[in-house]
């Protein structure tokens, strides 16, 4: 039954997204805003817009207050984009109590992959490996012996049980370090996913993150589109993807995506989803399963760019009922990549050269978009618009595809597009953007997972301050 009225329980860039393809479809669209969100874009951008109450982002994560607003606008579908109630089981059961079609994975699905705990027994079930970790929820002391039985120069990473997107991850290199993480990270994840529970696994110091898209049906029919490396991160926090990775060798490519596919398939996994690893830098064909994210990725653009499949539009397709083959997604009709694309999340905030960022706002005075070959940019900002604390500070994403010439093209023709990029009224990381393109390391691929951190005092000096011609553009 093809889908004919879809709330988006978002907001944003990905909302928008959303409402694209389904106006493709023939779909009509629903938006949804807080009280102090009225000016974003994406309520213009949808067929009718209904308002949530309250402000801030416990709007969008108000499960009864979304499904009031489907069953008074008539809806037969809710997607939810990413980030607030994309991964939530609680949610998609609800939807089908009411009856309105969940665009994602099933209950079932969700409560699976959402336990990183039960995700590393899949993993193990199928002979794809995993860190040396421990095999639940630990304490403080559990954590400790943990990290004392690795030994000298041992390093571990505590990680919230629930949830994602690299929020309540601490790194722990000494023991003197580990009742601080251990505390905050608890924190985190109680902040963050409603569980203080925590797990440990041992840090691979120089790791690629490696993720592999997927998408399947439901009926145990799972394919996949390719790797995306995601090894640009400040913090756990993504700033640089591309696909696919170019310092994968093709064996190794290929073990892994059989390594995913073999993991969903044994779900009966059904829509859009990431399964992530990391890869040993320094011995490549070392491997790791580290989570899946049962959802529609911020990424999922440069896999789109590369392969030419809108992968939101496929998404809608399978929620009304088509399989892979109707939707074109048999693995034996998956096109290869086409070169290489790259994608930078462009955000209201300034890199420090301590590593930290302080975040930025204000009203859009100048917001005028690169263009040219092979240049794509998701965002809701607009001349005029005033940016809210209360939400994530990602502005836009700017993705460039080159389809030849190999991957410094590619990285070229983004630098390029976000020298284009003019933003006036707050500053951005747009600087720092431009610094991470331009650098031999990332050039070469021998960038890692803590290679921002390492190099954030180079990475952080904007253009001007180099010059000495005073502060950056946006």
């Amino acid at each position: 039954m093809a889908l004919s009225k879809l709330l988006i329980a978002n907001r944003g860039e990905i909302a928008i997204r959303v409402m694209r393809a389904a106006e493709e479809l023939g779909i009509a669209t629903v938006a949804v805003f807080s009280e102090d969100d009225a000016e974003s874009l994406h309520v213009r951008a949808a067929d009718e817009a209904h308002p949530l109450p309250g402000a801030g982002a416990a709007s969008y994560l108000d499960i009864e207050g979304v499904l009031a607003v489907a069953a008074a606008a008539g809806c037969d579908a809710v997607h939810p984009g990413y980030g607030f109630l994309a991964e939530s089981a609680a949610f998609a059961r609800r939807c089908g109590e009411q009856g309105v079609v969940f665009v994602g994975p099933s209950v079932q699905a969700l409560e699976l992959l959402g336990d990183k705990a039960r995700a590393r027994a899949l993993a193990g079930e199928h002979d794809v490996p995993v860190l040396p970790g421990t095999q639940g929820a630990v304490g403080l002391d559990e954590a400790r012996a943990f990290l004392d039985g690795l030994g000298e120069g041992g390093a571990i990473m505590i990680k919230a049980l629930a949830g994602g997107g690299g929020r309540g991850m601490r790194v722990v290199a000494a023991p003197g370090e580990l009742d601080e993480a251990y505390a905050r990270c608890q924190s985190e994840a109680e902040a963050a996913f409603g569980s203080g529970a925590v797990y440990v696994e041992q840090l691979i110091p120089r790791a690629r993150h490696i993720e592999v898209q997927v998408v399947g049906d439901g009926t145990g029919a799972v394919s996949h589109l390719g790797e995306r490396e995601c090894s640009v991160q400040r913090r756990h926090q993504k700033l640089v993807e591309l696909a696919p990775s170019p310092t994968l060798r093709p064996e190794v490519r290929e073990t892994i995506a059989a390594a995913a596919v073999r993991m969903a398939a044994s779900v009966s996994y059904a829509s859009l989803g990431t399964f992530e690893f990391l890869q040993d830098a320094t011995h490549d064909d070392r491997f790791f399963f580290i989570e899946a994210n049962p959802r529609l990725q911020v990424e999922h653009t440069v896999t789109e760019a590369v392969t030419g499949v809108d992968l939101v539009r496929a998404q809608l397709r399978l929620a009304g009922g088509e399989d892979l083959s109707a939707v074109g997604l048999a693995q034996a009709s998956i096109p290869l990549p086409q070169g290489y694309a790259i994608q930078a999340r462009v955000n209201t905030e300034e890199m420090q050269s301590d590593g930290s960022v302080r975040p930025t706002g204000g009203e859009l005075t100048t917001f005028h978009l690169p263009a040219g070959p092979g240049i794509r940019v998701d965002t809701f900002g607009y001349p005029g618009y005033r940016t809210n604390p209360n939400f994530d500070s990602l502005l836009g994403k700017v993705i460039a595809h080159a389809p030849s010439g190999g991957f410094p093209v590619a990285a070229q023709r983004l630098s390029r597009a976000l020298d284009e990029f003019r933003i006036g009224g707050l500053e951005t990381n747009a600087s720092f953007l431009r610094n991470v393109l331009r650098h031999d390391d990332f050039l070469s691929g021998a960038v890692y997972t803590r290679w921002v951190d390492d190099n954030v005092a180079a990475l952080a000096v904007t253009e001007e301050a180099a010059s000495g011609n005073g502060a950056a553009r946006g």
